[in-house]
């Protein structure tokens, strides 16, 4: 299964679970009920014991909040997510254009390196099966040629197995930042399913006398949640954008004849790192656009997550970047 597909199983499993929300709704109203019954008890025999007129405004609030209960996914959740889900939208078109010039350059950039080592007749043997059989045709058998040859089997044997360790690391911090992708869209979707499941239990509860704040803190929350998304869709757009633009300057330095490529993709490892540590501290920046308490524990537990992985993969990294150089500097 592909990692998009996972994402959109997320999104599916909250759609099937927004039902359960209704199926709360009838907990809610005998709550919401009973403490709409003492507020405008309370504030009737307020107005009555001082000999003031009774204001009837603010007796309403219970009145409104017992009709978002009763129809909460439609009203509550639907208002909501129709005014948030352009956002998603938008901020999901800008990552799938920066992913899609991405894997172009990729592409290009891929061919011109291979070009550019079959070009060069040290390595030409090396990257190309044909390049190879050709030096070998032009081999005698005498026995310089037969070490020569030898040789040759060697270093072919030597870059294919650098090549495959490369690639393996670089499959390995892209598994791992797909899969800190997919952490966050779970823990998001997770956190929405349980606001919206318990949300009118909490519009109940801000019907009571003293528990009013309740409703704002469900209400900035769930907004600060569901904006997780669109700030991690902007956050890989900008790490997209500027391997778009390493990429760039790698194909514009490729055309140059003499260049000698850089195969060891250091820069793209050193921003697979930043981005599998990054991804953690989307809860945190999310913060800044709407402030939402009561998540300051998970947070900090990501934070740390995120620092235990970034330096795991930077040990990696190093030992891999340095067994290579090694190896070369003994040849």
């Amino acid at each position: 299964m592909e990692w998009d597909n996972l994402h959109e199983l997320l999104r599916s499993l909250y759609d099937d679970m927004m039902p359960l929300a209704g199926d709360m709704a009838a907990v809610a109203k005998g709550l919401a009920g009973l403490g709409a019954l003492f507020y405008v008890a309370l504030k009737v025999w307020q107005a009555l014991s001082r000999a003031e007129p009774i204001d009837v405004f603010p007796l309403l609030r219970p009145f409104a909040l017992g009709l978002c209960i009763m129809f909460f996914p439609t009203i509550v959740l639907g208002t909501i997510n129709a005014v948030l889900s352009p956002v998603v939208t938008g901020t999901h078109a800008i990552l799938e254009d920066q992913v899609l010039d991405l894997n172009k350059l990729q592409q290009q950039k891929d061919q011109l390196e291979y070009e550019a080592m079959v070009r060069n007749p040290e390595t030409a043997y090396m990257a190309s099966d044909e390049e190879f059989d050709k030096k070998l045709d032009e081999l005698g058998w005498s026995p310089s040629d037969v070490g020569t040859m030898a040789g040759m089997y060697m270093d072919r044997q030597a870059y294919k197995i650098e090549k495959a360790i490369k690639d393996w690391f670089r499959n390995l911090l892209e598994i791992l930042f797909q899969a800190a992708a997919l952490v966050i869209d779970t823990i998001r979707t997770f956190f929405l399913i349980v606001l919206s499941i318990l949300g009118p239990i909490a519009f109940a509860i801000s019907v009571w006398d003293g528990f009013q704040s309740t409703l704002t803190q469900w209400i900035t929350r769930y907004v600060s949640v569901y904006l997780w998304l669109p700030v991690s869709d902007l956050f890989s757009s900008m790490l997209a954008r500027i391997q778009s633009l390493i990429l760039e300057r790698d194909i514009a330095m490729l055309a140059d004849p003499t260049y000698i490529p850089d195969t060891s993709n250091t820069v793209y490892i050193i921003f697979m790192i930043i981005g599998i540590v990054g991804y953690f501290t989307i809860p945190t920046v999310t913060g800044w656009v709407i402030q939402a308490g009561g998540a300051g524990n998970f947070t900090r537990n990501v934070n740390q997550t995120a620092m235990k992985a970034g330096n795991l993969a930077g040990a990696g990294a190093g030992s891999t970047v340095g067994n290579i150089g090694g190896k070369l500097m003994n040849k």
